[in-house]
């Protein structure tokens, strides 16, 4: 197997699982660097490696919220066969699966729209550096006050609304979520757990999505190069979300909006450059 066709897999499982769940766009950096670094291997920027990034990163969000999933379950279990909503688990489940349709739908209806004109270096500027603000707005009014159990249908709504955006490049689905969440005055961890709970039914449909596309990978090698971003973005991806839900209980989200405005300014000094050259 090609030694460096080892490396561009592992490197971007890595890549995917860090940057599903920071709120810094998964979408934004799978085109950057390729783009940055010239990458045109056929194999990595198949849809079949696609698949297998965002199944590694749908099994970490699984694992690690893998007790918040049973007990959602359960709840939904109770609620059918009783008829009636009577705990926090059974609205939170009806709050998550209402939430997700505007993402569903937007994803059904414009994923290609976006897929062919959105997917340019250049294009990727403005969401990255909106975003951003945004996140520093939110944290400099931010007044955490409301736990998720005080979570209602409009404000769930609101935040299923936002995370129909990430669709763009360059949004990110987690930090556009998360700062809803903070503008409509929930905890930051609050806000950070409806954020994940309300991926995982779109990171499910986006592989059940892709599936369809799926063909056979041919020889072993390729199967191995698959199994690596696999298994590389599940594992970075369950430590990405260990990670933030620790550091955002003590700090901002302004350190990953510097960072993305940082991004901003060198794609476009780059997508500048290369325009001159």
């Amino acid at each position: 197997m090609d030694g460096f066709l080892f490396l561009q897999a592992l490197f971007l499982g890595v890549l995917q699982g860090l940057t599903e769940f920071l709120p810094i766009s998964s979408s934004a950096h799978l085109i950057l660097i390729p783009w940055f670094f010239r990458w045109n291997n056929p194999l990595v920027n198949s849809l079949t490696f696609d698949l297998a990034l965002h199944a590694g990163t749908l099994l970490a969000i699984l694992w690690y919220y893998w007790k918040d999933w049973v007990g959602l379950a359960q709840g939904f279990l109770k609620m059918i066969l009783r008829g009636k909503v009577e705990e926090f688990p059974q609205r939170l489940i009806l709050y998550i699966i209402f939430s997700t349709i505007p993402a569903a739908i937007a994803g059904f209806y414009l994923q290609k729209m976006i897929e062919e004109s959105f997917r340019n270096p250049g294009r990727i500027v403005f969401p990255l550096t909106l975003v951003s603000f945004l996140m520093i707005y939110a944290e400099k009014r931010f007044r955490s006050h409301h736990p998720l159990e005080k979570i209602d249908f409009k404000d769930s709504l609101m935040i299923g609304f936002a995370q129909a955006l990430a669709l763009f490049p360059g949004v990110s689905r987690s930090g556009i979520t998360i700062t809803t969440g903070l503008l409509r005055g929930y905890e930051r961890e609050a806000a950070m757990r409806f954020s994940f709970l309300l991926s995982t039914p779109i990171l499910a449909g986006a592989v059940l999505f892709q599936f369809r596309h799926f063909s056979s990978a041919g020889p072993g090698s390729e199967w191995l190069i698959f199994a690596i971003g696999l298994a590389s973005s599940g594992l970075v991806g369950y430590l990405s979300i260990a990670f933030l839900m620790r550091y955002l209980k003590n700090h901002t989200l302004n350190v990953f909006a510097g960072y993305r405005l940082l991004l901003a300014v060198a794609v476009l000094i780059g997508y500048l450059g290369k325009g001159l050259t």
